[in-house]
């Protein structure tokens, strides 16, 4: 079973071969990186699995920002940490500053 289309090949007006869907898992890795940044400073319980799933997906794909993805997939645990940490510091469901 697949879940995701496979990047395409194409070839254009001057007969050179590129793969299609590069640059989606390219854009995901990026959106990854930025998510799993800013959900250290807001919203971590939402934007950290976010970023884990994107950066996933993006690393799955075979992403040409690998780096990026890491870093990504790095933040957004990061912010699963950073939430768990406060909550046990407060004893509460959630934190605030």
């Amino acid at each position: 079973m697949q879940l995701t289309a496979p990047a395409r090949r194409t070839t254009d007006a001057n007969g050179t071969t590129r793969r299609t869907g590069i640059h989606d898992t390219d854009g995901m890795a990026v959106a990854a990186f930025v998510l799993g940044l800013l959900g250290l400073l807001v919203l971590n319980v939402f934007l950290g699995p976010i970023a884990i799933a994107l950066a996933s997906v993006a690393l799955w794909r075979g992403t040409a920002r690998r780096g990026r993805a890491l870093l990504g997939l790095g933040l957004g645990v990061a912010d699963l940490l950073v939430l768990a940490v406060f909550m046990s510091a407060d004893n509460t469901m959630s934190w605030s500053l």
